[in-house]
This record gives structure tokens, sequence and C-alpha cells, in this order.
């Protein structure tokens, strides 16, 4: 089957990226936004449910104040391509994860929605989209999010980024100490897994 391509003017294929967040703006409260970069302004996104396919997790290092902060990003196939980024110790992250963890088939489109909690608090609420029926896993704070994204990241196939700035999603990465910067510098530099670094100065 022949895809037909519309000609003419159009926006470049970028992914729309949503940051999760409680916030307000000019009296208008909302849970996640769009980011214009050209004009520094924040977008507010007023629907609170994305409803397309997941097709991939990815893990992305962003430095914050001379600190690298890991995001969990969801990379969503609807009209666009969106990419739900939130920092991976949310709660949003967390229940987003437990949630798709219990997902039997990714191929089926899911509606992730924001849900506000206590406080700046989000949390994720993950949806079957045909049925309407909201897929749960009981609470865990305690639970290996490590073996949970990587059994995701296998039940979508695998895909996972390659390009050098998100590490692959076999490993979360741990807080690494402040002054260690020699496992920050190999990291950089060769893109190792957190683990690998640490045994190879051991060694």
């Amino acid at each position: 089957m022949v895809t037909e391509i519309k000609l003419g003017l159009c926006n470049p294929p970028e992914p729309i990226y949503l940051y999760v967040k409680n916030a307000e703006l000019s009296g208008e409260s909302y849970l996640w936004y769009h980011y214009n970069i050209d004009k520094d302004k924040t977008i507010p996104v007023l629907e609170k449910g994305l409803t397309g396919y997941i097709s991939e997790l990815r893990l992305t290092t962003k430095e914050f104040k001379g600190k690298d902060n890991i995001k969990l990003d969801i990379v969503v196939r609807a009209d666009e391509v969106y990419i739900v980024r939130t920092g991976i110790e949310t709660n949003f992250a967390k229940s987003f994860l437990l949630a798709a963890s219990s997902v039997q088939d990714f191929e089926k489109p899911l509606i992730i929605a924001v849900t506000a909690g206590e406080e700046n608090v989000v949390f994720c609420r993950l949806y079957d989209a045909v049925t309407k029926v909201r897929i749960r896993r009981e609470w865990d704070k305690d639970a290996d999010w490590a073996t949970i994204i990587h059994d995701i990241q296998t039940c979508l196939g695998g895909n996972s980024s390659t390009t050098p700035s998100t590490p692959k999603l076999s490993v979360v990465p741990q807080p690494v100490h402040p002054h260690d910067l020699r496992v920050k510098n190999i990291r950089t530099l060769l893109d190792y897994p957190l683990d690998l670094v640490r045994e190879w100065l051991q060694f």
C-alpha cells in the first residue's frame, strides 16, 4: 500500500515534546506543556490524554545545574510523533512504568493520561484506547525499575535509540558521586553503562 504524500508547505517532521508539570499560566492550570524554543515560551496543553501507539522508551541524560539528570522519553506514534519527557524519578514516570509493565500487546493503541496528585505531583494513568479500561498495577515504590524498563523495551521489540547521548535501557544509570569525574568522563567519551565503568575502575 502506497501512502499518499501531501505536497506543498508543511512543518518539518520533528517530534512534538510534551513535558510533565503541575503548574499554572495566566490563571490557567495545566499538567503538561509544549515548549517553543525559538520564542522561549511555555505552551500549556489542556487535553489530559494522548492516544497513540507507544513505539519506544529512551533514557536521555540532560545536564542541569552541573548535574546529570536522567529523563524518561516515551515515544508515541499518533497523528504526529510525540515524545513525553519526564524525570526518571518522578511519580509520573514510575506510575507509567508500573502500568505499562502490565500491557500485553503494544500493537494496540493506548491512552496516556496525566492526573494531578497532592501539591505539584503528577501521576500517569494508562488506558486501553479501544475498551477505555484503565490498565492498573499496584503501586510499589521499591519496584525494580531497571528490570521493568528492560521488560517493556523487550515487549516493544527492543527499540532503543542509537544516539550517543541516550544510554541503552538494559541498565538504569545510578546517581554518580559529584566528585568522581572519572566516571562521568568515561561515560561521556565511551557511552558505556555505569555498571561497566564502575567494574572497570575497580579492576
